[in-house]
């Protein structure tokens, strides 16, 4: 095997920008089958996925991720190359080295350990991976879950290796996420000279006072401690021609919600509806897939041993939490599985310049390791 550091590199050196995979899994998958892993690769239209299983008894223990990352953006703007995997003041420097392939290198460090010091533990662990979670969603773990359930295989727990923590490692769990929606809004006006208002519709205008009522209105009925108020984001917004003089004849928006258990993406859609034709707009609106429904998993074992064994390995009693983007937890936790997610400090992911402390992964691999330990070595 490895070691931590040139696992890493090497996984940074696959420019897997979504949704290619690059050659990642069948690195992963190479160790995996030498640790006694049982590896299935699992393609769904330009997705790479695959599923790796080491024994058949229960409980089964999953770390599920992703190998696919975010473009770079502009590669002269970075110090270091974003696919080399440089080192400078123990900081490694490389697209996904913080989201999230340096989660899967720490798992894969700490399957190693794990399973040679402890070959024959109880129940089983799988792998659970995609090419397809900084993308659309929808050929990737939804799938992978879909055809695991087809198979009744049942989860009983399963860490996701997002980037979770914020100042340090081990100050945030994640617990649950908000539910996405999104958006396509086309508000109809009529072209015209920009000195002649009468004989024209301007869209910007009409659209103003729903804009202020969509900003002002509250999505929520109630509230969930676990969660922030649903959110509404406007992402994008464009009009006219670009001459200063002609008044558009269209407004393109589009937007998004970010979403409690509270509510539903039913409620929103038809609480914007309304809105929508109160005010009498020409309008177009298109709801677009890929988003996920919110979801908090219950407190158990998986999640009190990870508090446990973060707080063994750090000295820090991690804060769970809900906040963030989606993740590809939201697919599996349906399933009745016991979902956190645990990984390195998030503050420069999909940033230029993004990065992971060594030492934080090195500690991240003692408490995967650890909280291995605690789930598969005794299973009161």
């Amino acid at each position: 095997m490895l070691s931590l550091i040139e696992l890493l590199q090497q996984l940074i050196a696959c420019p897997s920008v979504t949704p290619k995979d690059a050659g990642c899994q069948i690195l992963i998958s190479q160790h995996l089958q030498r640790l006694g892993f049982e590896i299935e690769h699992l393609p769904f239209g330009d997705v790479n996925n695959f599923w790796a299983r080491r024994g058949k008894n229960e409980p089964l223990f999953v770390f599920a991720g992703h190998t696919d990352v975010v473009p770079t953006g502009p590669v002269e703007k970075w110090d270091m190359p974003p696919f080399e995997g440089k080192i400078n003041n123990g900081l490694l420097y490389g697209r996904g080295s913080a989201d999230m392939k340096g989660s899967l290198a720490a798992m894969l460090i700490a399957c190693e350990k794990f399973i040679t010091h402890n070959p024959n533990h109880y129940g089983s662990m799988a792998w659970l991976i995609t090419s397809d979670e900084e993308g659309p969603s929808i050929n990737g773990s939804a799938k992978v879950v879909e055809t695991l359930k087809n198979r009744n295989v049942k989860i009983d727990y399963c860490l996701v290796g997002e980037p979770t923590c914020e100042e340090k490692l081990g100050d945030t769990l994640k617990i649950g996420r908000r539910g996405s929606l999104s958006g396509h809004l086309i508000i109809q006006g009529k072209q015209g000279h920009i000195a002649y208002p009468k004989l024209a519709k301007n869209p910007i205008h009409l659209f103003s006072p729903v804009l202020a009522e969509l900003l002002q209105t509250q999505w929520d009925n109630t509230t969930n401690p676990e969660f922030q108020a649903t959110s509404f984001q406007i992402s994008n917004i464009n009009a006219g021609t670009g001459a200063g003089n002609v008044i558009p004849d269209i407004l393109d928006i589009k937007f998004n919600f970010r979403y409690s258990p509270v509510t539903t993406s039913e409620k929103l859609q038809k609480m914007v509806e309304e809105i929508l034709k109160k005010n009498n707009l020409d309008y177009r609106l298109n709801w677009l897939p890929g988003g996920g429904k919110p979801f908090l998993s219950y407190a158990g074992r998986l999640r009190n041993n990870a508090i446990s064994s973060i707080k063994e390995i750090t000295g820090i009693f991690p804060n769970t939490s809900t906040t963030g983007g989606v993740s590809d937890a939201r697919f599996i936790a349906p399933l009745g599985t016991e979902v956190i997610e645990f990984g390195p400090c998030n503050r420069t992911i999909h940033q230029i310049n993004e990065y992971v402390s060594i030492t934080d992964l090195e500690q991240l691999v003692l408490i995967y390791e650890t909280l291995l330990k605690k789930m598969l070595l005794n299973l009161k």
